[in-house]
């Protein structure tokens, strides 16, 4: 019997170690996982604040592209080619955001129409127009990323006169001498040349402090265009379509152009 109780003794001495070690155990594996919460909180802290600077910064370089010239545009990029990768990061989310993107349906547009169409992209970005179609494409923007992409100002590119047969600005008619780039297009187009222009819906709604698209095109076809087709179907921008005119047209006449409203983003 003696036996026995001191048997029971060390048995129950015995669990008592363990359940010590089993709380040591799951102290320790609480302590761990306080600590990968707080590096996982602290982890997700800093993404959201770089998020915010990225951000912050997008919407400095978009506001500054809307209310300089293309000139002065050019100039900037020069100085630090990060920023336009600052600004087209940015640019990319917003776009991730939007249900349908009007590069696609110019892209849908020119495989419908004849590939051997030689085509100017004004403002192209990532030249996701030129790797999606057969046409052969002068992909033109602030600063080159890409040896298929030219830097320069879109006022003045090195296209001769006549020498394209689609002209595209896809989001592109940010500058306040916008009207300077659609000269350039009306130059480098050959006759009945066609001029595909998308641009943020907002920037022409006249109750919002936009441009009166009438009077957008009315100075497009005083310029030489015919306006061809006004596509207002999409939430999000406008698509509008012109042709240029056989004759040559008089560089006397002023043409009165609006004033496009810029597309400026809200702080989230």
């Amino acid at each position: 019997m003696v036996g026995e109780g001191r048997s029971s003794k060390k048995r129950k001495r015995a669990m008592r170690r363990g359940a010590d070690k089993s709380q040591d155990i799951v102290v320790s594996g609480s302590s761990d996982a306080t600590k990968s919460q707080r590096l996982s909180g602290s982890s997700s802290f800093l993404d959201k604040m770089r998020a915010r600077l990225s951000g912050g910064h997008f919407r400095m370089l978009n506001e500054k592209l809307y209310t300089c010239t293309g000139e002065e545009a050019l100039s900037y990029f020069k100085e630090d080619q990060v920023l336009f990768d600052v600004y087209h990061t940015g640019y990319q989310e917003q776009m991730s955001h939007w249900p349908e993107l009007p590069v696609n349906l110019i892209i849908k547009w020119l495989k419908e129409h004849d590939p051997s169409f030689m085509v100017a992209d004004f403002g192209c970005g990532d030249a996701r127009l030129a790797k999606n179609v057969k046409n052969k494409v002068f992909s033109f923007d602030l600063v080159s990323k890409d040896p298929s992409v030219v830097a320069c100002d879109m006022s003045n590119t090195p296209l001769d006169s006549s020498s394209v047969d689609v002209a595209v600005f896809c989001l592109s008619l940010m500058g306040i001498n916008y009207e300077s780039y659609l000269a350039e297009a009306q130059r480098v187009l050959k006759p009945r040349g066609w001029l595909l222009i998308a641009e943020v819906k907002s920037r022409f709604d006249p109750s919002n402090g936009g441009a009166d698209p009438k009077k957008f095109i009315k100075a497009v076809c005083e310029l030489g265009f015919v306006s061809a087709l006004k596509d207002f179907s999409n939430k999000m921008f406008i698509l509008l379509y012109f042709k240029k005119k056989d004759e040559k047209i008089s560089t006397e006449k002023a043409i009165d152009w609006p004033q496009l409203k810029p597309c400026l983003y809200k702080r989230r």
